[in-house]
């Protein structure tokens, strides 16, 4: 009896034309990290389980196991290897086991699978693309940085038709140093800040419920959501919070940087930057800044890309190297704007022109044509059989290829090609000639149903 085939929830796979206009934003995202000077590099997808562990907060319980599985027992459990649920992890871990031939600050960016055990919705998989930006220093990392990341995304969210969206922006210090003003103990912060990072899922009577439950006063409660609901677009935001009445030093220190990046924010990138203190990052290695950015109008669906500032995380007891990074949640960008039509390729194929065939004898010299084409840089493939043209005509159509070339019926008569979209068809040089720069490459699009 045949076993039915049926999608595994939470492994997205696409279909040809959405995996193009998947690798066409990869695309625009590669050139702009590297527009920014940052390098490429690639980690193994697996990490010993005791490095994951304690790195990701709430991710802990979701990290997935590896075993071979015609291994012993002894065999399997001396494995403890995980999938890696980031790509910061990993990266910190590949800084320290290559820091004496990298360059400081380094900067790369990557592009790859990540894995969480997580329970399917939209916009959240078990399996997904990250694509991520870090700066790592030796022993310091200037502040300025913190400052930079944001622009970089800015710069790539620039060129992506998705709308306007906003990135937010807080620094961990604030809350923590507020916090500890108030009179909670530094073993709360944590647990505080969790609580208080999920206030726009369950709102603010459920996250004072939360607080009072963890240990708070009511007054204490009180003040957590008042920080938590200051929001601003520019630097006004510190006199907001100097109005609650709370003092401690890491909090103006937080609030000191946090400023400097909205100062860098409004002049480079107005309006995109968003001062929100309620944002925290459920991440434990983060220690100063924090971002996370949202779709306008589509607040409900979360953040589509995230990171912050971390001192610790890579760090082997004698040198510590502090980073700051930021990731695109490229999976979940697209789970919302692919279906919904919002952004597509302009064509569902690379292929440019097909060449017609007259006869199934003339396939050598149709070869011989499409590798000339695709020598000047146009995507070309021949047609799959000598069928009528009305017929080869059709299958371009479907297919999505703009231009069908048709060689010479007669020795020594021109070649032509046809626009198939407009009916147009013209003399064409074979040696010579190209498509409008327009129709040489697929290219992103939004709304295409306008």
């Amino acid at each position: 009896m045949a076993t039915k085939i049926a999608p595994l929830s939470g492994f997205p796979e696409w279909l040809p034309t959405d995996r193009l206009t998947e690798q066409l934003v990869l695309d625009i995202v590669r050139e702009t990290f590297e527009l920014h000077g940052f390098v490429n590099i690639e980690t193994r997808a697996v990490e010993p389980v005791e490095r994951l562990l304690g790195k990701g907060g709430d991710a802990d319980k979701e990290i997935y196991g590896v075993s071979r599985l015609a291994g012993d027992a002894d065999e399997r459990k001396d494995s403890d290897l995980g999938l890696h649920f980031d790509l910061t992890v990993p990266f910190a871990r590949y800084v320290l086991e290559n820091a004496g031939k990298l360059t400081f600050p380094f900067r790369r960016y990557q592009i790859q699978k990540v894995w969480r055990g997580e329970r399917p919705q939209e916009g959240r998989y078990r399996e997904f693309t990250q694509a991520d930006i870090d700066i790592v220093g030796a022993g310091e990392l200037p502040f300025h940085y913190e400052a930079e990341v944001p622009l970089v995304i800015a710069d790539v969210f620039a060129r992506l038709p998705i709308g306007p969206y906003r990135i937010q922006v807080n620094n961990r210090k604030i809350p923590e140093g507020f916090y500890l003003g108030i009179g909670f103990g530094p073993e709360q912060v944590a647990g505080v800040l969790r609580i208080v990072d999920k206030l726009d899922k369950v709102g603010g009577e459920a996250v004072h419920a939360a607080l009072v439950e963890f240990g708070a006063t009511d007054e204490q409660a009180r003040q957590c959501l008042a920080l938590a609901r200051i929001s601003a677009t520019d630097t006004s935001f510190v006199a907001a919070v100097r109005a609650l009445g709370v003092e401690h030093e890491t909090l103006e220190a937080g609030l000191t940087e946090l400023a400097a990046v909205m100062a860098a924010g409004m002049e480079h990138a107005p309006g995109v930057l968003v001062a929100d203190l309620k944002v925290a990052r459920g991440l434990d290695y983060y220690t100063g800044t924090v971002y996370e950015t949202q779709l306008v109008g589509q607040e409900e669906y979360g953040s589509v890309c995230s990171g912050g500032r971390y001192d610790s995380l890579a760090s082997d007891g004698r040198n510590t190297y502090p980073g700051v990074g930021i990731s695109i949640g490229v999976s979940r960008l697209l789970g919302r704007l692919v279906p919904s039509g919002a952004i597509a390729s302009s064509r569902p194929t690379p292929t440019c022109v097909l060449v017609a065939l007259n006869t199934q004898e003339d396939r050598a010299a149709a070869a011989s044509l499409a590798a000339a084409l695709r020598g000047r840089g146009v995507a070309t493939e021949v047609a799959p059989s000598a069928a009528k043209f009305g017929k080869q005509i059709r299958y371009a159509d479907r297919r999505g290829i703009p231009y069908v070339w048709f060689p010479p019926l007669e020795p020594g008569a021109a070649h032509s090609v046809k626009d198939i979209r407009s009916g147009e068809q013209t003399e064409a040089d074979p040696a010579a000639w190209v498509p409008p720069a327009r129709d040489l490459r697929p290219q992103l699009i939004a709304d295409p149903q306008e």
